[in-house]
Protein backbone atom coordinates (compact mmCIF):
# COMPACT_ATOMS: atom_id res chain seq x y z
CA UNK A 1 0.00 0.00 0.00
CA UNK A 2 1.44 3.05 -1.06
CA UNK A 3 2.17 6.47 1.19
CA UNK A 4 -0.36 8.35 -0.78
CA UNK A 5 -3.57 5.71 -0.08
CA UNK A 6 -2.86 5.33 3.66
CA UNK A 7 -4.96 8.50 4.27
CA UNK A 8 -7.70 7.02 2.22
CA UNK A 9 -7.63 4.00 3.98
CA UNK A 10 -7.50 5.84 7.43
CA UNK A 11 -10.44 7.96 6.77
CA UNK A 12 -12.57 4.89 5.32
CA UNK A 13 -12.08 2.99 8.03
CA UNK A 14 -12.58 6.08 10.42
CA UNK A 15 -16.27 6.48 8.69
CA UNK A 16 -16.71 2.96 8.67
CA UNK A 17 -16.17 3.00 12.54
CA UNK A 18 -18.42 5.89 13.18
CA UNK A 19 -21.34 4.76 10.84
CA UNK A 20 -21.80 1.28 11.63
CA UNK A 21 -20.30 0.78 15.26
CA UNK A 22 -22.21 -2.41 16.34
CA UNK A 23 -20.82 -4.25 13.18
CA UNK A 24 -17.61 -2.85 13.97
CA UNK A 25 -17.39 -4.07 16.65
CA UNK A 26 -18.51 -7.46 15.91
CA UNK A 27 -15.40 -7.88 13.96
CA UNK A 28 -13.18 -6.57 16.51
CA UNK A 29 -14.45 -8.97 19.23
CA UNK A 30 -12.51 -11.29 17.06
CA UNK A 31 -9.31 -9.49 17.80
CA UNK A 32 -7.39 -9.46 21.23
CA UNK A 33 -8.10 -6.97 23.44
CA UNK A 34 -4.76 -5.01 23.22
CA UNK A 35 -5.04 -5.11 19.73
CA UNK A 36 -8.53 -3.84 19.60
CA UNK A 37 -6.94 -0.83 22.25
CA UNK A 38 -4.52 0.25 19.48
CA UNK A 39 -7.15 0.53 17.19
CA UNK A 40 -9.41 3.08 19.00
CA UNK A 41 -7.27 4.54 21.13
CA UNK A 42 -5.61 7.10 18.56
CA UNK A 43 -9.22 8.11 17.59
CA UNK A 44 -11.80 10.81 18.58
CA UNK A 45 -12.92 9.56 21.69
CA UNK A 46 -16.96 10.19 19.96
CA UNK A 47 -15.88 7.49 17.19
CA UNK A 48 -14.33 5.32 19.49
CA UNK A 49 -16.60 5.16 22.07
CA UNK A 50 -19.73 3.78 20.25
CA UNK A 51 -17.52 0.60 19.31
CA UNK A 52 -16.32 -0.05 22.68
CA UNK A 53 -20.13 0.78 24.40
CA UNK A 54 -21.00 -2.43 21.05
CA UNK A 55 -18.18 -4.76 22.55
CA UNK A 56 -19.65 -7.23 24.44
CA UNK A 57 -19.32 -5.98 28.23
CA UNK A 58 -16.32 -8.87 29.16
CA UNK A 59 -14.19 -8.12 25.48
CA UNK A 60 -15.02 -4.14 26.48
CA UNK A 61 -13.69 -5.28 30.10
CA UNK A 62 -10.56 -6.79 28.79
CA UNK A 63 -9.73 -4.06 26.82
CA UNK A 64 -10.08 -1.21 29.30
CA UNK A 65 -7.66 -2.69 31.95
CA UNK A 66 -5.07 -2.73 29.32
CA UNK A 67 -4.95 1.24 28.96
CA UNK A 68 -4.14 3.65 30.89
CA UNK A 69 -6.16 4.38 34.23
CA UNK A 70 -7.21 7.77 33.01
CA UNK A 71 -8.03 7.36 30.29
CA UNK A 72 -10.02 4.35 31.27
CA UNK A 73 -11.54 7.06 33.72
CA UNK A 74 -12.67 8.87 30.80
CA UNK A 75 -14.46 6.43 28.95
CA UNK A 76 -16.24 5.33 32.05
CA UNK A 77 -17.43 8.99 32.63
CA UNK A 78 -18.58 9.53 28.95
CA UNK A 79 -20.13 6.23 28.37
CA UNK A 80 -23.88 5.36 29.14
CA UNK A 81 -24.01 4.56 33.18
CA UNK A 82 -25.77 1.23 32.36
CA UNK A 83 -22.93 0.13 30.25
CA UNK A 84 -20.54 1.23 32.08
CA UNK A 85 -21.20 -0.42 35.06
CA UNK A 86 -21.36 -3.72 32.80
CA UNK A 87 -18.06 -3.31 32.14
CA UNK A 88 -16.80 -2.74 35.44
CA UNK A 89 -19.22 -5.69 36.75
CA UNK A 90 -16.65 -7.68 34.69
CA UNK A 91 -13.33 -6.75 36.70
CA UNK A 92 -12.06 -7.59 39.76
CA UNK A 93 -12.00 -4.89 42.76
CA UNK A 94 -8.73 -4.37 42.03
CA UNK A 95 -8.83 -3.39 38.39
CA UNK A 96 -12.25 -1.62 38.96
CA UNK A 97 -10.31 0.75 41.87
CA UNK A 98 -8.01 1.45 39.06
CA UNK A 99 -10.02 2.11 36.14
CA UNK A 100 -12.06 4.51 38.75
CA UNK A 101 -9.13 5.80 39.97
CA UNK A 102 -8.83 8.98 37.59
CA UNK A 103 -12.39 9.59 37.49
CA UNK A 104 -14.34 12.93 39.00
CA UNK A 105 -15.58 11.83 42.44
CA UNK A 106 -19.27 12.13 41.74
CA UNK A 107 -18.72 9.88 38.57
CA UNK A 108 -16.98 7.30 40.65
CA UNK A 109 -19.57 7.32 43.61
CA UNK A 110 -22.41 6.72 40.75
CA UNK A 111 -20.69 4.09 38.73
CA UNK A 112 -19.70 1.80 41.74
CA UNK A 113 -23.68 2.38 43.46
CA UNK A 114 -24.83 1.08 39.98
CA UNK A 115 -22.30 -2.04 39.98
CA UNK A 116 -23.66 -2.58 43.92
CA UNK A 117 -26.92 -4.09 44.15
CA UNK A 118 -28.82 -3.96 47.42
CA UNK A 119 -29.14 -6.96 49.74
CA UNK A 120 -32.22 -9.55 48.87
CA UNK A 121 -32.16 -9.04 45.18
CA UNK A 122 -31.25 -10.88 42.09
CA UNK A 123 -28.73 -8.56 41.02
CA UNK A 124 -26.82 -9.47 44.40
CA UNK A 125 -26.20 -12.94 43.95
CA UNK A 126 -26.16 -13.38 40.12
CA UNK A 127 -22.85 -13.74 38.32
CA UNK A 128 -22.44 -10.63 35.53
CA UNK A 129 -19.03 -12.90 33.97
CA UNK A 130 -21.04 -14.64 32.02
CA UNK A 131 -20.83 -13.90 28.14
CA UNK A 132 -23.74 -13.91 26.05
CA UNK A 133 -23.81 -14.79 22.46
CA UNK A 134 -24.92 -12.23 19.56
CA UNK A 135 -28.14 -13.16 17.73
CA UNK A 136 -26.81 -12.53 14.22
CA UNK A 137 -23.44 -14.83 14.72
CA UNK A 138 -23.59 -18.45 13.12
CA UNK A 139 -23.44 -21.20 15.36
CA UNK A 140 -19.25 -21.72 14.31
CA UNK A 141 -18.86 -18.06 15.73
CA UNK A 142 -20.64 -19.14 18.76
CA UNK A 143 -18.40 -22.14 18.78
CA UNK A 144 -15.30 -20.04 18.38
CA UNK A 145 -16.29 -17.43 21.12
CA UNK A 146 -16.69 -20.12 23.77
CA UNK A 147 -13.63 -21.40 23.33
CA UNK A 148 -12.27 -18.24 23.91
CA UNK A 149 -14.10 -17.70 27.02
CA UNK A 150 -12.84 -21.04 27.88
CA UNK A 151 -15.14 -21.18 30.98
CA UNK A 152 -15.97 -24.68 32.24
CA UNK A 153 -19.46 -26.10 33.18
CA UNK A 154 -21.54 -24.45 31.06
CA UNK A 155 -24.90 -26.31 29.39
CA UNK A 156 -26.48 -23.55 28.33
CA UNK A 157 -25.59 -19.76 27.05
CA UNK A 158 -27.71 -17.15 26.22
CA UNK A 159 -27.97 -14.81 23.65
CA UNK A 160 -28.46 -11.66 22.86
CA UNK A 161 -29.29 -9.16 20.23
CA UNK A 162 -26.85 -5.94 19.12
CA UNK A 163 -28.98 -3.64 22.46
CA UNK A 164 -27.82 -6.37 24.01
CA UNK A 165 -31.72 -7.10 25.07
CA UNK A 166 -32.02 -10.56 25.74
CA UNK A 167 -33.14 -12.82 22.49
CA UNK A 168 -33.13 -16.59 23.94
CA UNK A 169 -30.59 -19.77 25.12
CA UNK A 170 -28.51 -21.71 23.34
CA UNK A 171 -28.07 -24.81 24.65
CA UNK A 172 -24.33 -26.26 24.23
CA UNK A 173 -25.18 -30.12 22.98
CA UNK A 174 -27.24 -27.96 20.00
CA UNK A 175 -24.00 -26.05 19.49
CA UNK A 176 -22.24 -29.19 19.11
CA UNK A 177 -24.22 -30.85 17.01
CA UNK A 178 -25.19 -28.71 14.53
CA UNK A 179 -23.43 -27.82 11.30
CA UNK A 180 -21.06 -24.34 12.07
CA UNK A 181 -22.71 -22.32 9.05
CA UNK A 182 -26.26 -22.29 10.38
CA UNK A 183 -27.62 -19.25 12.05
CA UNK A 184 -27.44 -19.25 15.71
CA UNK A 185 -30.59 -18.34 15.94
CA UNK A 186 -32.57 -21.86 14.25
CA UNK A 187 -30.65 -23.36 17.21
CA UNK A 188 -31.88 -20.45 19.94
CA UNK A 189 -34.84 -20.81 21.98
CA UNK A 190 -36.78 -18.45 24.35
CA UNK A 191 -35.63 -18.25 28.14
CA UNK A 192 -37.61 -20.58 30.31
CA UNK A 193 -37.61 -18.05 33.05
CA UNK A 194 -36.31 -14.25 33.32
CA UNK A 195 -35.96 -11.75 36.28
CA UNK A 196 -34.73 -8.50 36.84
CA UNK A 197 -31.56 -7.30 38.58
CA UNK A 198 -33.47 -5.53 41.30
CA UNK A 199 -36.49 -8.06 41.89
CA UNK A 200 -36.69 -9.66 44.86
CA UNK A 201 -35.46 -12.80 46.34
CA UNK A 202 -38.50 -14.23 46.66
CA UNK A 203 -39.26 -13.98 43.14
CA UNK A 204 -36.35 -16.18 42.65
CA UNK A 205 -37.74 -19.00 44.99
CA UNK A 206 -41.00 -19.43 43.60
CA UNK A 207 -39.14 -19.55 39.98
CA UNK A 208 -37.08 -22.67 41.03
CA UNK A 209 -40.15 -23.77 42.98
CA UNK A 210 -42.42 -24.01 39.41
CA UNK A 211 -39.43 -24.03 36.98
CA UNK A 212 -36.94 -27.64 36.98
CA UNK A 213 -34.16 -24.65 35.67
CA UNK A 214 -30.05 -24.46 36.30
CA UNK A 215 -29.87 -20.90 35.09
CA UNK A 216 -31.75 -17.85 35.69
CA UNK A 217 -30.75 -14.59 33.57
CA UNK A 218 -31.07 -11.17 35.11
CA UNK A 219 -32.58 -8.00 32.49
CA UNK A 220 -32.05 -4.38 33.61
CA UNK A 221 -34.74 -1.81 33.35
CA UNK A 222 -34.05 -1.86 29.13
CA UNK A 223 -34.49 -5.50 28.74
CA UNK A 224 -30.31 -5.64 28.54
CA UNK A 225 -28.70 -9.10 29.48
CA UNK A 226 -26.41 -8.35 32.77
CA UNK A 227 -25.81 -11.58 34.51
CA UNK A 228 -27.05 -15.25 35.31
CA UNK A 229 -28.22 -16.25 38.88
CA UNK A 230 -26.55 -20.12 38.66
CA UNK A 231 -28.50 -23.29 40.04
CA UNK A 232 -26.11 -23.53 43.51
CA UNK A 233 -26.96 -19.72 44.33
CA UNK A 234 -31.18 -20.45 43.07
CA UNK A 235 -30.61 -23.15 45.76
CA UNK A 236 -28.60 -20.76 48.45
CA UNK A 237 -31.78 -18.07 48.07
CA UNK A 238 -34.18 -20.83 48.96
CA UNK A 239 -32.20 -21.66 51.76
CA UNK A 240 -32.09 -18.46 53.10
CA UNK A 241 -35.16 -16.93 52.38
CA UNK A 242 -36.64 -19.90 53.97
CA UNK A 243 -34.26 -19.28 57.61
CA UNK A 244 -35.11 -15.55 57.14
CA UNK A 245 -38.46 -16.10 57.28
CA UNK A 246 -38.33 -18.23 60.34
CA UNK A 247 -36.11 -15.62 62.14
CA UNK A 248 -38.42 -12.86 60.85
CA UNK A 249 -41.58 -14.21 62.28
CA UNK A 250 -40.40 -14.34 65.71
CA UNK A 251 -38.65 -11.08 65.78
CA UNK A 252 -34.69 -11.39 65.52
CA UNK A 253 -33.41 -9.61 62.58
CA UNK A 254 -32.97 -10.98 59.28
CA UNK A 255 -29.32 -9.74 59.11
CA UNK A 256 -28.27 -11.87 62.72
CA UNK A 257 -26.11 -15.22 61.99
CA UNK A 258 -25.52 -17.66 64.96
CA UNK A 259 -22.06 -16.00 65.43
CA UNK A 260 -23.19 -12.54 65.24
CA UNK A 261 -21.69 -11.00 68.28
CA UNK A 262 -23.74 -10.34 71.71
CA UNK A 263 -24.06 -6.68 71.28
CA UNK A 264 -25.61 -7.26 67.43
CA UNK A 265 -27.92 -9.74 68.34
CA UNK A 266 -29.12 -7.95 71.34
CA UNK A 267 -29.84 -4.57 69.28
CA UNK A 268 -31.69 -6.36 66.74
CA UNK A 269 -33.83 -8.63 69.49
CA UNK A 270 -34.44 -5.81 71.85
CA UNK A 271 -36.81 -3.53 70.60
CA UNK A 272 -39.18 -6.46 69.65
CA UNK A 273 -38.83 -8.38 72.75
CA UNK A 274 -39.73 -4.74 74.52
CA UNK A 275 -43.15 -4.77 71.97
CA UNK A 276 -43.57 -7.81 73.03
CA UNK A 277 -43.88 -7.16 76.92
CA UNK A 278 -46.50 -4.22 76.06
CA UNK A 279 -48.56 -7.47 74.66
CA UNK A 280 -47.78 -9.16 77.45
CA UNK A 281 -48.76 -6.64 79.59
CA UNK A 282 -52.26 -5.70 77.33
CA UNK A 283 -53.31 -9.90 77.52
CA UNK A 284 -52.55 -9.52 81.50
CA UNK A 285 -54.85 -6.57 81.79
CA UNK A 286 -57.48 -8.45 80.50
CA UNK A 287 -57.16 -10.64 83.13
CA UNK A 288 -57.12 -8.44 85.42
CA UNK A 289 -60.80 -7.17 84.05
CA UNK A 290 -62.13 -10.53 86.21
CA UNK A 291 -59.88 -10.83 88.95
CA UNK A 292 -63.34 -10.82 91.13
CA UNK A 293 -64.68 -13.76 88.33
CA UNK A 294 -61.19 -15.40 89.08
CA UNK A 295 -61.00 -14.98 92.96
CA UNK A 296 -64.71 -16.66 93.14
CA UNK A 297 -63.64 -19.76 90.64
CA UNK A 298 -59.83 -20.38 91.21
CA UNK A 299 -60.51 -23.92 88.48
CA UNK A 300 -60.41 -20.87 86.17
CA UNK A 301 -57.05 -20.56 86.39
CA UNK A 302 -55.95 -23.65 86.19
CA UNK A 303 -57.69 -23.57 82.50
CA UNK A 304 -57.36 -20.61 81.43
CA UNK A 305 -54.02 -21.72 79.65
CA UNK A 306 -55.62 -24.61 77.78
CA UNK A 307 -58.21 -22.52 75.86
CA UNK A 308 -55.16 -19.93 75.24
CA UNK A 309 -52.80 -22.85 74.49
CA UNK A 310 -55.28 -24.26 71.75
CA UNK A 311 -55.98 -21.30 70.35
CA UNK A 312 -52.47 -19.99 69.84
CA UNK A 313 -51.48 -23.55 68.06
CA UNK A 314 -54.57 -22.93 65.64
CA UNK A 315 -53.56 -19.65 64.84
CA UNK A 316 -50.26 -20.78 64.11
CA UNK A 317 -51.15 -23.16 61.58
CA UNK A 318 -53.28 -20.84 59.85
CA UNK A 319 -50.39 -17.92 60.04
CA UNK A 320 -47.83 -20.70 58.47
CA UNK A 321 -50.24 -22.09 55.77
CA UNK A 322 -51.00 -18.17 54.77
CA UNK A 323 -47.39 -17.10 55.03
CA UNK A 324 -46.13 -20.33 52.55
CA UNK A 325 -49.38 -19.25 50.35
CA UNK A 326 -48.06 -16.00 49.86
CA UNK A 327 -44.30 -16.30 49.54
CA UNK A 328 -45.35 -18.97 46.41
CA UNK A 329 -47.40 -16.51 45.21
CA UNK A 330 -50.13 -18.81 45.62
CA UNK A 331 -52.52 -16.37 47.17
CA UNK A 332 -52.86 -12.46 46.61
CA UNK A 333 -54.08 -9.80 48.34
CA UNK A 334 -57.58 -10.43 46.26
CA UNK A 335 -57.82 -13.82 47.66
CA UNK A 336 -58.25 -12.65 51.21
CA UNK A 337 -62.06 -13.29 51.67
CA UNK A 338 -61.58 -17.02 50.36
CA UNK A 339 -58.63 -17.21 52.61
CA UNK A 340 -60.67 -16.05 55.96
CA UNK A 341 -63.58 -17.70 54.88
CA UNK A 342 -61.62 -20.96 54.91
CA UNK A 343 -59.65 -20.10 58.05
CA UNK A 344 -63.34 -19.44 59.80
CA UNK A 345 -64.42 -22.46 58.94
CA UNK A 346 -61.29 -24.98 59.91
CA UNK A 347 -61.46 -22.68 63.00
CA UNK A 348 -65.08 -23.33 64.00
CA UNK A 349 -64.74 -27.47 63.11
CA UNK A 350 -61.91 -27.70 64.97
CA UNK A 351 -63.02 -25.77 67.27
CA UNK A 352 -66.01 -27.58 68.11
CA UNK A 353 -64.10 -30.88 68.33
CA UNK A 354 -61.25 -29.66 70.41
CA UNK A 355 -64.22 -28.56 72.31
CA UNK A 356 -66.22 -31.62 73.07
CA UNK A 357 -62.40 -33.37 73.97
CA UNK A 358 -62.09 -30.53 76.36
CA UNK A 359 -65.60 -31.08 77.74
CA UNK A 360 -65.17 -34.62 78.45
CA UNK A 361 -61.93 -34.19 80.33
CA UNK A 362 -63.05 -30.79 82.38
CA UNK A 363 -66.04 -33.18 83.16
CA UNK A 364 -64.18 -35.68 84.36
CA UNK A 365 -62.21 -33.54 86.46
CA UNK A 366 -64.69 -31.29 87.67
CA UNK A 367 -67.92 -32.65 87.64
CA UNK A 368 -69.62 -28.75 87.09
CA UNK A 369 -71.67 -28.60 83.81
CA UNK A 370 -71.20 -24.86 83.90
CA UNK A 371 -67.07 -24.98 83.56
CA UNK A 372 -67.69 -27.39 80.77
CA UNK A 373 -69.98 -24.99 78.93
CA UNK A 374 -67.51 -21.84 79.54
CA UNK A 375 -64.56 -23.76 78.36
CA UNK A 376 -66.25 -25.46 75.81
CA UNK A 377 -67.96 -22.38 74.23
CA UNK A 378 -64.89 -19.90 75.23
CA UNK A 379 -62.85 -22.67 73.16
CA UNK A 380 -65.18 -22.55 69.88
CA UNK A 381 -64.82 -18.67 69.87
CA UNK A 382 -61.10 -18.26 70.56
CA UNK A 383 -60.15 -21.20 67.67
CA UNK A 384 -62.30 -18.87 65.38
CA UNK A 385 -61.21 -16.35 66.51
CA UNK A 386 -57.22 -17.13 65.97
CA UNK A 387 -57.87 -18.92 62.41
CA UNK A 388 -58.87 -15.46 61.48
CA UNK A 389 -55.95 -13.72 63.32
CA UNK A 390 -53.76 -16.14 61.54
CA UNK A 391 -55.12 -15.81 57.87
CA UNK A 392 -55.69 -11.90 58.13
CA UNK A 393 -52.01 -11.03 60.00
CA UNK A 394 -49.89 -11.31 56.88
CA UNK A 395 -52.49 -10.06 54.26
CA UNK A 396 -52.65 -6.55 56.36
CA UNK A 397 -48.93 -6.63 56.36
CA UNK A 398 -48.70 -7.05 52.80
CA UNK A 399 -51.38 -4.47 51.91
CA UNK A 400 -49.52 -2.02 53.92
CA UNK A 401 -46.14 -2.59 52.47
CA UNK A 402 -44.61 -4.78 55.27
CA UNK A 403 -43.06 -7.60 54.80
CA UNK A 404 -45.32 -10.41 56.24
CA UNK A 405 -43.17 -12.62 57.99
CA UNK A 406 -41.77 -9.72 60.45
CA UNK A 407 -43.04 -10.81 63.47
CA UNK A 408 -46.15 -11.89 62.57
CA UNK A 409 -46.14 -14.77 65.57
CA UNK A 410 -46.13 -11.40 67.60
CA UNK A 411 -49.11 -9.90 66.53
CA UNK A 412 -50.80 -13.35 66.56
CA UNK A 413 -50.20 -14.25 69.97
CA UNK A 414 -51.27 -11.21 71.50
CA UNK A 415 -54.39 -11.46 69.27
CA UNK A 416 -55.03 -15.15 70.30
CA UNK A 417 -54.14 -14.27 74.51
CA UNK A 418 -56.69 -11.76 74.48
CA UNK A 419 -59.46 -13.41 72.49
CA UNK A 420 -58.69 -16.45 74.71
CA UNK A 421 -58.66 -15.23 78.53
CA UNK A 422 -61.36 -12.61 77.32
CA UNK A 423 -64.31 -15.22 75.72
CA UNK A 424 -63.02 -17.69 78.75
CA UNK A 425 -63.63 -15.05 81.99
CA UNK A 426 -66.33 -13.34 79.84
CA UNK A 427 -68.60 -16.26 79.34
CA UNK A 428 -67.50 -17.47 82.92
CA UNK A 429 -68.74 -14.18 84.61
CA UNK A 430 -71.89 -14.37 82.83
CA UNK A 431 -72.28 -17.84 83.78
CA UNK A 432 -71.58 -17.50 87.14
CA UNK A 433 -74.79 -18.37 88.59
CA UNK A 434 -74.34 -22.05 86.99
CA UNK A 435 -70.90 -22.27 87.90
CA UNK A 436 -72.09 -21.32 91.73
CA UNK A 437 -74.41 -23.90 91.11
CA UNK A 438 -72.33 -26.80 89.76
Amino acid sequence: MSAETLPAVAALSRRYLQDYPREAARRLERLAPGEIAELLLPLPLHVALPVWQALMPDVAAAMLAGIPADVAARWLAEADPPTAAAVLAQLDEEARAKCLSGADPEVAAELRALVAYPEDVAGRIMDPNVAPLRADASVGDALQRLKAIRRRGLREMFVVDDARQLAGRVEIHDLAVTDPAVPLREVTRPPIAVVGELDPREDLVAILQHQPINEVPVVDAHGRFVGVIQHAALLAAVAQETTVDIQTMVGASRDERALSTPRFAVTRRLPWLQINLATAFLAAAVVGLFESTIARFTALAVLLPVVAGQSGNAGAQALAVTMRGLALREIGLRHWRDVVTKEAIVGLVNGVAVAATTALGVYVWSRSIGLVLVCAAAMVISMIAAGLAGALTPLVLRRFGQDPATSSSIILTTVTDVVGFFSFLGIATLLAGLLEAS
